[in-house]
């Protein structure tokens, strides 16, 4: 037997069981958003961009609107936190309700979220070749951040684990080839960053 097929298993969804999503998940999805935006607003951070335009994607990683709007590349990211909250969730807490998982997950996600803007960690994502003129999230983006994280843990819910595990390769490939950085590089240089890997993403920006 192999390691997959071993993990697999507690993982999976019984065929017997329903697959479904409670409506107290959108319960506590609300209350994490209402949490999350009140808490970035005293700390701050715009509502919206400050050129004071609201578009749905900007694919422009360089750009300054680059996480000011509802989404962009960092978005698959937040969607891959979901899938892995769901999996540590169901690995470590299997009698559980569904319900509590996704809480567990709505608030670790908040907490990133809200960490993520401190001063002390946007200082800390300037040092990284991507993000030099990062001055944190304007709110509708960071609460779209953990709108993607409840996608991505629906995905896990309601896929396969071999589907989820291939989506969130898909999404850490496609990434990584078009803007240089995924989850996984971007955990890399936050916790100790490589010289080679920030060489290689500063390879993106136009010469100066």
């Amino acid at each position: 037997m192999s390691i997959g097929d071993a993990v697999a298993p507690s993982l999976e969804v019984p065929v017997t069981e329903t697959i479904r999503l409670p409506r107290s998940m959108f319960v506590v999805l609300a209350v994490a958003l209402v949490t999350q935006g009140v808490a970035l607003h005293l700390m701050g951070q715009p509502t919206i961009c400050t050129c004071g335009v609201v578009r749905i994607w900007v694919g422009d990683v360089l750009g300054p609107e680059n996480s000011q709007q509802l989404s962009d590349w960092y978005s698959f990211s937040h969607v891959i936190h979901g899938m892995i909250f769901y999996g540590l969730a169901r690995l470590t807490l299997p009698r559980a309700p569904i319900v509590a998982w996704f809480a567990l997950a709505a608030g670790l996600e908040v907490a990133w979220e809200l960490v993520e803007n401190s001063p002390t960690m946007i200082e800390r994502y300037r040092m990284q070749a991507l993000a030099q003129g990062y001055s944190g999230d304007a709110v509708i983006n960071s609460l779209s951040d953990t709108v993607m994280m409840a996608i991505g843990f629906a995905m896990a819910r309601l896929l396969p684990v071999r589907a989820t595990v291939a989506a969130a390769l898909t999404f850490e490939i496609l990434t990584a080839v078009t803007i240089r950085d995924d989850l996984t590089l971007n955990v890399i240089q936050l916790v100790h960053p490589v010289p080679a890997i920030a060489a290689w993403q500063s390879g993106l920006a136009p010469p100066r």
